[in-house]
């Protein structure tokens, strides 16, 4: 067999090292491939539990028997769209669920998890992530303190707008001690996402057809449901 590729003078040629450097890549381009195509099934798998752990703490299983994460409406909110999963009983929407953000600490954001009933009470709310100093603003984590519990069973009437906040402004919420802008960008978040219910409410439970991204402008100007 004429091996021609081996021999010293080919391998000296500047098409041979050309040759060898394209099919280095290209077995490093496939090998990458394959490692992506086996490991991308176990990460969405991952996310999803971790999906479901989020709704689970904060709309309790007494609310629905559908499957939550595949129950979805995406809805317009300050102009990205919006996941909300939809907590059914008996076919009715129960409570909703989503992710709002709260800027956090060093230009970072917070990501709260919020369940609501049909009424537009709290079912519950969680910081599912952020970068909060440790011993100051981690505080909002449940399992630093009981303060995020503190949402729990409010609602836009309860307390009054003008009280949500924190008490060194005027609210009654509980703020941290060395650490108030924390709680403070929280509490606002909160009360945003119960605004945002309270806009988009037949929406969300199910009682008007959405669009492709409900709430964004239609392109005669006028609202897509």
């Amino acid at each position: 067999m004429n091996l021609w590729f081996l021999k010293p003078e080919y391998r000296q040629r500047l098409s041979y090292h050309v040759a060898l450097l394209g099919g280095v890549a290209l077995l490093t381009s496939a090998a990458i491939g394959v490692a992506d195509h086996l490991t991308r099934a176990d990460i969405a798998q991952r996310q999803l539990e971790d999906l479901q752990v989020t709704l689970q703490q904060v709309v309790p299983a007494t609310y629905y028997d559908n499957d939550l994460v595949r129950d979805t409406v995406t809805v317009d909110y300050g102009g990205r769209p919006l996941v909300v999963y939809r907590a059914r009983r008996g076919g009715q929407v129960q409570a909703v669920c989503y992710q709002v953000s709260a800027p956090g600490y060093g230009n970072t954001a917070m990501i709260v998890a919020v369940g609501i009933d049909r009424a537009g009470t709290l079912l519950g709310t969680r910081v599912i992530s952020h970068n909060e100093t440790p011993g100051l603003g981690d505080k909002i984590e449940l399992s630093k303190s009981d303060w995020i519990l503190s949402f729990t069973g409010r609602s836009l009437n309860d307390p009054q707008p003008e009280k949500w906040a924190v008490k060194k402004d005027g609210g009654v919420f509980d703020q941290f001690t060395g650490a108030t802008i924390t709680p403070r960008a929280v509490v606002k978040a909160v009360k945003g996402s119960l605004d945002f219910f309270a806009a988009h409410r037949a929406l969300l439970l199910d009682e008007v057809t959405p669009g492709p991204i409900a709430g964004q402008p239609a392109p005669d100007g006028g609202n897509r449901l």
